[in-house]
C-alpha cells in the first residue's frame, strides 16, 4: 500500500460495510419470498421495499460525504462507481421481488431458486470484503469468486430461458417470468461490477 503524508476520511468504509450488510437483508428477503405462499408476498415486497429504501439512504449519504470531502480514502470516481454499483443491485432485487407481487406469479420456474441462492453467496461474499476496503488485503479471492458465481449466474439464466421457452408456458406468462429472471441476471451483474470496482481500486492503491 502507498504511504500517506495527508489524513483521509475514513467513514466511507463504515459507510460501504453498511450498504453491503443492508444488500445481505435483501438477499434474505429473496431467499424468504422462494418458501413463501403467494398470500405472504406482498408483505415480504414491503419489507424488501423498506430495505431498497436504506440502500438509497445509504448511497445518498455516501455522495454527500463525497461532495463534502477534501480527502478522500481512494479516487473520487471508483466511490461514486462503488456506492453506484451497490446500489444497483439492490434496486435489482426490490424490482425481481415487486415483479413476482404485481404479476401474482403463482409458481416460480425450477431454476429461479439456483439465481437466488448465488446472489445470496455473493451478498454474503460481498458484507464480507467491504471491511478490508481499509487495508486493501485478503481481497483477491472475493473478486474471484464473484466473477465465478457470475459465470455460473450466466449458466443459469440461460437455462432459464431455455425452460421458458420450451413451450410449457403460454406467451404473457412467459413475457412476466422472463422480465423477473432478467432482472436477477441484472443483480449479478451488479455483484460483479462491485468486485470489479474493488479490483480497480485495489490496484491503484497497491
Amino acid at each position: 500500500m502507498r504511504f500517506r503524508l495527508t489524513p483521509r476520511e475514513t467513514s466511507f468504509y463504515d459507510m460501504f460495510a453498511a450498504s453491503a450488510d443492508n444488500i445481505v437483508a435483501g438477499s434474505k428477503l429473496l431467499l424468504e419470498l422462494l418458501g413463501a405462499d403467494t398470500s405472504a408476498r406482498a408483505e415480504i415486497a414491503e419489507r424488501m421495499r423498506a430495505a431498497e429504501h436504506a440502500g438509497d439512504d445509504a448511497t445518498h449519504a455516501i455522495f454527500h460525504q463525497l461532495n463534502s470531502s477534501f480527502i478522500t480514502p481512494f479516487d473520487r470516481e471508483d466511490i461514486y462507481s462503488l456506492a453506484s454499483s451497490l446500489d444497483d443491485i439492490m434496486d435489482f432485487m426490490e424490482e425481481a421481488v415487486d415483479l413476482v407481487v404485481l404479476y401474482n406469479i403463482e409458481e416460480l420456474p425450477r431454476g429461479v431458486e439456483q439465481q437466488i441462492e448465488v446472489l445470496a453467496r455473493a451478498a454474503e461474499l460481498t458484507a464480507e470484503a467491504m471491511p478490508h476496503l481499509r487495508t486493501m488485503e485478503n481481497l483477491t479471492e472475493y473478486w474471484i469468486e464473484v466473477n465465478r458465481l457470475e459465470n455460473q449466474a450466466d449458466q443459469i439464466h440461460r437455462k432459464l430461458l431455455a425452460h421458458l421457452f420450451n413451450g410449457k408456458y403460454d406467451a404473457i406468462e412467459v413475457l412476466k417470468l422472463k422480465q423477473i429472471v432478467d432482472v436477477l441476471e441484472e443483480a449479478a451483474d451488479a455483484f460483479e461490477h462491485v468486485a470489479n470496482t474493488v479490483e480497480t481500486i485495489a490496484v491503484k492503491e497497491s
